[in-house]
């Protein structure tokens, strides 16, 4: 528990003895104190100099003494600068905070609160392998996923393939019109990339026809419709729907390759799901539910017999929610997952992980699904975040600029074999603990690298930043806890240590702690704002005043055996906190590197 919560208290027993008056939390601020003052923690005075009708000075003094007189135990002293109270913790607080979490592996992590979440991410399509995009989604999925359910929340991880559609079509059509019956298994190409190299196709295609059209006179957007090739991938959506057997066929065997495809790179970037949805099940009950809401009059026909919701009144403009043939659209199917969700699960809240893009979709959403009055709308959360660019601008699948994720995770394997290389330290190691260990590195710094970045931020994609392994970096932070396991190695630590009276913590010695009794703070910060990257910059920090501190200190060598003891404890913790925070990313932290 942190200790800002016990100064709360603290003060304002201290406030309601000397004004008798009650008070509450919200009467004042607490911060951490200014590294240019003396304290640990600052309690604002201004708000309640007024009603209290004291001077700055006059009310810090006050309040310094009695905090002092009745929480020894907590405070050591205090100092006033016009207007600031700044308290200094005692080193007994800070000794016990050690003595009882160092050795708890669990530290952090609160009890269950008895709320289920539902956290929805990666939604690929089986059109095209997983790339760069989709790494940040699954990572920041994956990780909120973890974080919740650290902060106690029951956590239900789901993804939904958009499996159908006509993006879906424009594979197939493209795969029957130019494949000659190849597939993954004659070419040796990896399923999902294989059938995404037909969606590039297709592209390639349409634009050849488009532009043939165009130079016969035909204008841009009728040769838009008019083309061969898009004609046929529409047709072919209408006969997927009615269930043509030979449609149906193609489209089940070309899926198979891409979930095929897609379980190797879910295993290597360490993603996973308790349920799978498909949006082929989903989309029918979506279809149900408009056909109801057409009934009640909460949607309308148009002339050419689509389907549609005029939100106008909320702000917002009309929406489609089935075209002139009777096909669905993407909103149709969320509608039928969101209840296919909340009748499975019955969760307070089902978050989206899904890019910026879809803001307005998910409001769209959410309306909808209130005014159908259904049980679900009220939990649904859009976690939006920022798109992943390159250097040279965003990524188009169907022009194939995509960065594809196996190959940057075989790129950044790469790197972390050759930096590995460079420092020398594992030629005792076996080939097989040497390739796990690139593994680790590989992925860690691709994982934290992506993490670090607010999610509601874009993001430049920049491979010579990524793999710099210096610095604010994962391989940084893994360094430091195979350093503090090393130590740790050596020498175990004795149960029956205490800190000795007149025994004072050092400033290093202080700082490690203080931060480390952040962490269930840190934790319960990062899953309010959906945030993963605050654990990975107090990670970072954790890692950064643990070097300084052993580099400072010698620890199986310190002057005393009391002082041995304490920095083996503080040792213990710290490696404890970043394998914990690691782990809440996706990340794996190595004994030895």
């Amino acid at each position: 528990m942190s200790v800002i919560p016990g100064i709360q208290s603290a003060v304002i027993r201290a406030l309601e003895a000397l004004y008798t008056q009650t008070f509450s939390a919200k009467d004042f601020q607490i911060n951490q104190t200014k590294p240019e003052f003396e304290g640990d923690y600052t309690v604002v005075l201004f708000t309640l100099l007024k009603p209290l009708k004291q001077s700055p000075d006059a009310l810090g003094k006050a309040l310094g003494e009695q905090l002092i007189n009745t929480n020894s135990h907590l405070f050591s002293s205090y100092n006033v600068i016009k207007g600031f109270l700044n308290l200094t913790i005692s080193d007994a607080y800070w000794n016990n905070v050690l003595s009882g979490n160092y050795a708890d592996a669990q530290y952090g992590s609160k009890a269950k609160n008895g709320k289920k979440i539902v956290v929805e991410y990666s939604s690929p399509n089986t059109n095209k392998p997983l790339h760069l995009g989709h790494l940040r989604n699954n990572f920041l999925g994956w990780s909120i996923a973890a974080i919740l359910k650290a902060e106690g929340y029951d956590i239900i991880k789901t993804c939904i393939a958009n499996d159908r559609g006509i993006h879906i079509c424009k594979s197939m059509v493209a795969w029957q019109w130019f494949a000659n019956g190849a597939t993954p298994q004659s070419t040796g190409i990896k399923g999902d990339h294989f059938v995404g190299d037909y969606y590039v196709m297709f592209g390639e295609q349409y634009k050849k026809e488009v532009k043939a059209l165009v130079d016969n006179g035909l204008g841009k957007e009728d040769a838009e419709k008019e083309a061969p090739i898009m004609k046929a991938a529409q047709q072919m959506l209408v006969d997927w729907e009615a269930g043509k057997p030979d449609v149906i066929q193609c489209w089940k065997t070309m899926n198979s390759w891409v979930y095929d495809g897609f379980e190797v790179t879910y295993q290597r970037i360490g993603s996973d799901f308790d349920k799978m949805y498909y949006e082929s099940d989903t989309y029918l009950l979506g279809k149900k539910l408009v056909d109801d809401g057409l009934k009640r009059g909460i949607f309308f026909k148009k002339e050419d017999n689509s389907v549609w919701i005029d939100l106008t009144a909320d702000g917002l403009d009309e929406k489609i929610l089935q075209r002139k043939d009777g096909t669905a659209v993407y909103i149709t199917q969320d509608i039928g997952l969101a209840v296919n969700k909340y009748e499975e699960f019955k969760y307070d809240q089902s978050i989206y992980v899904v890019g910026d893009e879809q803001n307005y979709h998910f409001k769209v959403l959410k309306l909808i699904c209130e005014k159908l009055g259904l049980p679900s709308s009220e939990g649904i959360y859009h976690l939006s975040y920022g798109m992943v660019e390159l250097p040279t601008g965003r990524m188009k699948t169907r022009e194939g600029t995509v960065v594809d994720a196996d190959d940057i995770v075989d790129e950044m394997i790469k790197v972390a074999a050759e930096k590995t290389a460079e420092l020398g330290k594992v030629k005792d190691f076996t080939e097989e603990e040497l390739q796990k260990l690139y593994n680790t590195i590989g992925l860690a710094a691709l994982k934290f690298f992506i993490l670090r970045v607010d999610p509601k931020k874009r993001m430049v994609f920049n491979p010579e930043e990524s793999i710099d392994f210096h610095g604010f970096t994962a391989s940084f932070v893994q360094f430091s806890y195979a350093r503090a396991k090393a130590i740790l190695r050596n020498e175990a630590e004795d149960t029956a240590y205490q800190l000795q009276p007149g025994e004072t913590l050092l400033s290093l010695e202080k700082n490690i702690i203080i931060l480390l009794e952040k962490y269930p703070a840190i934790i319960s910060q990062a899953a309010a704002e959906h945030n993963p990257s605050a654990i990975v910059n107090y990670c970072y920090d954790v890692a950064k005043t643990y070097n300084s501190f052993v580099t400072e200190h010698r620890v199986l060598k310190a002057e005393s055996e009391n002082k041995k003891q304490l920095r083996l404890r503080i040792c213990r913790m710290t490696a404890n906190v970043i394998a914990s925070g690691m782990a809440l990313l996706g990340i794996e932290v190595p004994e030895r590197m």
